[in-house]
Parts: C-alpha cells; structure tokens; sequence
C-alpha cells in the first residue's frame, strides 16, 4: 500500500477514545481503548514526512517517527516495529503516560491538530507482542565483566537492557518487592496496566538480565558492590517529596503523595485489601498541580471521596481558543487538563496553603487557604498573598503533591562519595555519565531530577553507551542525549 503525501489534508486528527468518566470512575481498568487499525493507519497518513521534522527534536530519545509512520500508513507494522524499538526499549511506557512533546513540535501544530503520535506508537508495539515479532535479543558474545544498576524504574531498565544486549552480566537491584520503579508503585493502574511491565520484563529475562527485589542497597552494602562488579550505574530517582513547613502539617491525616499512591497498586495487585489511607468518604484537598496531583485526584475519586479539591498556586492557564500549539514547537501547560479532571473535581488556582486546621482529636478537619497573586521582583516571580482572601475548606485528608527536592537515598551516594547538586540533591554527572566516584554512573531523575519517563529511558540508554565504551573500549550502543547536569 502507498503513502497518501496528501494524508494531512484527507484526514482530521482522531484521538485515542475514552471510556466514558462516569463508567471508568467505578473501577481501575484502564482509561483508553485501542483504536481501530484503519483509525491507527489513517493517523499516521496525516505525517507530513517534513523536511526538518520538529518531532525529532521535540522528543528527547529522537525517535523516528516519521519513518514509523510512513510503515504503518503502508501497514507494514514489522518494519514499523523494528524502527520504533532502534531508540526507544519501552515504547509501550512512553505510549501510556509520556505527554508528548512530540506531538506539541510536529509541524502540522502551526495550524491544525497534529499527528496523532502516541496512538500510533501504542498500537505498533502492541501489534508487535501480538504477533510475536518482539523475541529476546541475546548477546553475540559475553564480554565477562558485571554490571549493577540501582533502581529498577524506567531509566534502570534502559540501562540494565542496552547493557545486557552488548555482553555485560547486569543485575538489577529493587528495594521494593516487585520491578518498575515508579511504573509500578506510583503510576495507577487506569493510567498504565502493570501487566505490560511484566511481559517486558519476560524479555529482559530471556535476554539474561537479573533481577534481585526486595534488596535495599544502603552505605553497608557499598564494599561488597564495588568488589562484586565492574561498574554501578545509580537509577534511584527523585523520591524525596518536597515537605511543607505549614502549622499543622503534623495533624493526622496530612499525606505526602507518595505514600498515598503505591498502596492502591497494591490493592490491585491483590497484596493488601484495602489501603491504609482511603478516600471513601472524605473531603480531599490535594496541594499541587502537576502530574502526581492528578493521580491522586483520579485515585481519590475511584475509592469514593465526597468531593476532591486541587489547589494550584498558579492562575489558570488560558484556555486553548483553537487547535493550533500558541507556543510552538514547545508543549503548551497540561496543568488542569488530565483525563482525571474530567472524572470531577473543585479546582482552586491563585491559592496557597495557610494553615491545617485541626479538631480537638488531632486530626485535620480544614484546610485555610489564601488567594495569592504573581508579582515580578528583579525578573523573577515571587507568589504574594492577597489580603483578607482567606477562607477555610473542609478536609479530612490533605495529600500532599508539590513535587520533589532530589533522591531520597543520599546516605547511598555519601557513602559512595558521589557528589551531589546542591540546588536539585541529584548526583552530579560529567559528559559521560561518570558520578565523582570511580565506576559509578548515574542517570535518569537520579541525576536530572523529576522528570518525564521519555527522559529516563533516553538517558538510561545513553548511560549504558558510555558504560559500554568504558568496560570495552569501544560501543556499539546509540548515545541519543548527552547529560543536563553540570559536568564534575
């Protein structure tokens, strides 16, 4: 079948469908269906195949997506398949939850929808499982020396299967009792299904990576890591949660996100029954606006909260007036516009906390807010409080959701001596990839910070490159991005 060069003009952008809020809201099966193949084909007819494809540079593994389109417009999904997995391990991760900042760069953006990238890389990957084009890729010959990596989220696992596939015997080391990092405890299970982790995981094994969970690498483990292997690659992220100093932060009832989160993976997994902090019931304040925010909001709203508040001390980001990306080849703000915020929610911008206000029982009951505008002082944006704007909203569980501050292990990096970021507490990286410590790299949010997951495995995959080149002299891995932190 023939590439239409006149696909963008013939067909309009169709989204991924929904299942409808009111349904998807009273369980935690996931929230898209597959589109159908023809839908799957048409999207990526609508490829321009640019001169200088914006996308390219839009997404940070520089995936070829013009090329993969141009394959599947043609129904060749093997040669799609096989150009998608040349930069990217996990396409199926990136399907689900990136937010594509490829599709903010595409071309067709300056004037019309874009292509519907994300849709059209799901459904290549999941073809490819289907069908069974997606075998182990082994070694063509050991080159006996051991590799650790310390996490097991997306940025491990690139590292942990680019290594393995160049000859190097990886071990993945996971403090949690199952593997995926973030992906599995974090991530609810309507946004991404775990059992999409575990056939991946299937492959990684069959390729000859070994994973060790339930395995806390702390400063006693540091000897017996450095003796056992050639190199150590730090995948531990950037958990630690950003804390607020607020009177009555102590008050039961007040969460950090993530202590929220995992336990309702693990209510779907069958592990515990109900989760220790539940929503049922409940007035629910969540304090942020980002991505964890509105897991929370779609969490709380699936275990039955009463009503669910989010509070942003930003504005309200302007609406969108038409189809066309104002701040091209940029993503534009996706604060306020998760699939989540669809499902209900009070939403409450230009506010910031004042006060956690507490019954006779030491519970919070309340949260007291004021309304706060953005003032530039020397350049810079300062929040200021707007006088007599306080009010109170009642609470009966505040989760807090303000990001995070940098790794939540630095006695493993102190014990290492690897060097840290003041600014972001994340290891500190040269050019390639090296912590201060000899033998030790480190990538993803570990070095980065909080970040996307098309972010980890890029830098996943091109930490496992300079490893390559170190061990072996020589690589054969593709490097796609060189590190954002400061070089040592």
């Amino acid at each position: 079948m023939a590439h239409d060069p006149h696909g963008f003009l013939k067909h309009a952008r169709s989204d991924t469908p929904k299942r409808p809020a009111a349904e998807r809201v009273r369980d935690w099966q996931p929230i898209y269906l597959s589109p159908s193949r023809e839908s799957v084909n048409q999207q990526a007819a609508r490829c321009m195949d640019c001169g200088v494809a914006f996308c390219h540079s839009g997404c940070p593994l520089g995936n070829l997506i013009p090329e993969w389109n141009e394959f599947v417009a043609r129904d060749d999904y093997v040669s799609a398949s096989e150009r998608l997995h040349a930069t990217n391990n996990f396409p199926e991760f990136t399907g689900w939850i990136c937010p594509a900042p490829c599709e903010a760069a595409c071309v067709l953006a300056l004037n019309t929808d874009p292509v519907a990238i994300k849709q059209v890389e799901l459904a290549i990957v999941e073809r490819a499982f289907a069908d069974g084009t997606l075998t182990p890729q082994l070694a063509t010959e050991p080159t006996g020396r051991t590799v650790a990596v310390v996490g097991s989220g997306p940025a491990g696992l690139a590292a942990a299967q680019q290594l393995t596939r160049a000859g190097h015997t990886v071990t993945v080391f996971e403090r949690d009792d199952r593997i995926g990092g973030l992906l599995r405890y974090g991530i609810p299970d309507y946004k991404m299904p775990k059992d999409i982790i575990d056939r991946r995981l299937d492959q990684m094994r069959a390729e000859g990576t070994l994973f060790r969970t339930s395995v806390t690498i702390g400063p006693e483990q540091v000897d017996t890591l450095r003796a056992q292997f050639d190199a150590i690659v730090l995948a531990v992220g950037a958990l630690a949660p950003r804390e607020l100093s607020t009177p009555g932060r102590d008050l039961h009832g007040v969460h950090q996100a993530m202590t929220y989160l995992p336990q309702g993976n693990r209510v779907q997994a069958g592990d515990i029954a109900e989760p220790q902090i539940n929503a049922a019931g409940k007035h629910v304040i969540i304090i942020g606006g980002g991505d964890t925010a509105a897991d929370c909001l779609g969490t709380a709203n699936r275990q039955g909260a009463l009503s669910v508040t989010v509070l942003d001390h930003n504005p309200r980001p302007e609406p969108r007036t038409g189809p066309v990306n104002p701040v091209w080849p940029s993503a534009p703000s996706s604060r306020g516009v998760s699939p989540a915020h669809d499902e209900g929610v009070h939403e409450a911008w230009a506010r910031e906390v004042v006060e956690f206000v507490g019954d006779p029982h030491g519970a919070v009951r309340a949260v007291a807010v004021q309304e706060v505008e953005i003032v530039r002082v020397d350049g810079a944006r300062e929040f200021r409080p707007v006088a007599g704007s306080r009010t109170e909203l009642p609470a009966d569980l505040v989760l807090l959701a303000a990001g995070f501050v940098g790794t939540d292990v630095p006695g493993l990096l102190d014990a290492l001596g690897v060097d840290r970021d003041p600014a972001k507490g994340t290891a500190v990286v040269d050019e390639h990839w090296r912590t201060s410590a000899a033998g030790v790299y480190a990538c993803g949010d570990a070095s980065r910070g909080a970040s996307l997951v098309v972010w980890a495995i890029a830098e996943g995959r091109a930490c496992a490159a300079a490893i390559d080149d170190v061990l072996t002299g020589a690589t054969d891995l593709p490097q796609p991005v060189r590190p954002h932190a400061v070089s040592l």
